[in-house]
């Protein structure tokens, strides 16, 4: 018999851990977007310096099973988000030291960048894993859709709000106004985390916790994980899935400066067009998720399946665009690419959460660590492998249009994998389900 929604987390709670979400996303913004800018313009850097620091942060990351397992072992993951978003915060303002000083000096600007950015991956790692295990652990089934869009749309929201006040507070530009806002931006994140966990794990004494599962050494917790054939496919395809998701985000807009001729501010036009596709196709899972996710367990798979084959048909259809040219409606399949996108993002993220909580008890922070790692891995590998592919087949073909076309397949091919491997994750029968998440969820309301 399934649980009534009002079990674990209320909608309250989910957004709550979602302003968490939204703080990370700030901050993140800030890291790799606009001190990306700053090191290349303003400081005059190549281009190459500030990209290898956005890659090491995905790097450190990779540190994200530790960072889970802790949260397991410690019995409680506030502590692990609040120290994580601390770490963060001060690796932000940090890195906002580091561009600043690359002009003046700039082997002490790199090696200060070093230890900021690496930084910035460990707080993400720890907050972030911890976040998602608690949401994993607290949030009832029927529910997990509906949470996944939400702690993801608000993520979106914070990098959005971050990049446009934080825009219009930095006019007119200078060292000292992007120091104060980067403090800013770093404070008011920290702040809206705290509040966001603030007695969020509060529960009656008989709810059973992480702190009531057996304790695990790290390795014997990541062996006992990799024992489980689900949760190894499961890694794999969100290595795969989420190398194809990042690999087309870095080469969209110079595909349209290159092939249609846009300018930038029309290419930034339809990058907008598909993120909005995104937030359209996240906003239809989370919404049907929540209506018709309790009566049909296994209703996020085939959520799963559809956006990686939505995603490899749109960029089929950008590949014909890279040789048919302007002809071709590159807007509307921008949009359906972002739509496929925010259709497999939020179901393979409430797929995450589903797999974790139906894991062993205590040990949603090693899973969601392992699958966090793999997505970093994704994220890292997807936009060099696409950056460097459109330039190698450039300089193969000696044209633009071509060259695109094979990048825009390889992906394609990638998201059809993706998709042959989510049609193998079995969902969790409701038995599996329901040993660890009903008792964990009991009591924890807020």
């Amino acid at each position: 018999m399934s649980r009534p929604a009002s079990e674990g987390l209320s909608w309250l709670g989910v957004a709550r851990l979602g302003l968490v979400q939204a703080a990370i996303g700030a901050i993140v913004a800030l890291a790799t977007s606009t001190l990306n800018r700053v090191a290349v313009v303003e400081a005059a850097m190549p281009a190459v310096l500030p990209a290898a620091f956005v890659a090491w942060h995905y790097v450190v990351q990779l540190s994200r099973p530790r960072w889970g397992h802790g949260s397991d072992q410690g019995g409680r993951r506030t502590p692990w988000i609040v120290g994580g978003m601390g770490v963060l915060a001060l690796g932000a303002i940090l890195a906002t030291d580091a561009v600043l000083m690359l002009k003046g000096d700039p082997v002490s600007g790199v090696a200060l960048a070093l230890v900021a950015y690496s930084l910035i991956g460990a707080g993400v790692g720890a907050a972030g894993t911890s976040v998602l295990a608690l949401l994993a652990s607290r949030t009832a089934p029927e529910r997990r859709p509906g949470a996944a869009a939400t702690v993801w749309i608000m993520m979106i929201l914070g990098i959005v709000l971050a990049a446009g006040i934080g825009g219009k507070l930095l006019e007119p530009f200078s060292p000292q106004r992007l120091a104060s806002v980067a403090s800013g931006i770093a404070g008011v994140a920290f702040l809206a985390a705290l509040i966001g966990v603030w007695r969020i794990e509060l529960t009656p004494a008989s709810a059973p916790s992480a702190a009531s599962a057996p304790k695990l050494p790290f390795r014997e917790a990541v062996a006992e994980m990799w024992r489980d054939t689900l949760a190894r496919r499961f890694t794999l395809f969100v290595l795969l899935s989420m190398l194809a998701y990042s690999a087309q985000e870095l080469i969209l807009e110079p595909f349209a400066g290159l092939v249609f001729r846009m300018s930038p501010g029309q290419s930034a036009q339809l990058s907008s067009l598909q993120h909005m596709g995104v937030l359209l196709g996240m906003i239809l899972v989370g919404v049907l998720g929540a209506r018709f996710g309790d009566k049909r367990r296994a209703w996020m798979r085939p959520w799963t399946i559809a956006g990686c084959l939505g995603s490899a048909l749109a960029l089929g259809g950008m590949g014909a665009a890279s040789v048919i040219g302007p002809a071709w409606p590159l807007a509307p399949t921008a949009l359906v690419l972002g739509l496929a996108n925010g259709v497999f993002a939020v179901s393979a993220i409430g797929s995450m959460m589903g797999l974790a909580g139906a894991g062993p008890p205590g040990r949603e922070g090693v899973r969601m660590g392992v699958w966090g790692a793999a997505q970093a891995a994704g994220f890292a590998g997807g936009g060099f492998v696409g950056a460097v592919g459109v330039d190698l087949m450039r300089r193969l073909l000696h044209q633009d249009g071509p060259a695109f076309l094979c990048v825009f397949a390889g992906e394609a091919a990638i998201f059809l994998g993706a998709a042959i491997l989510a049609s193998r994750l079995e969902a969790a029968s409701p038995e599996r389900e329901a040993a660890p998440a009903g008792a964990a969820l009991q009591g924890a309301r807020s």
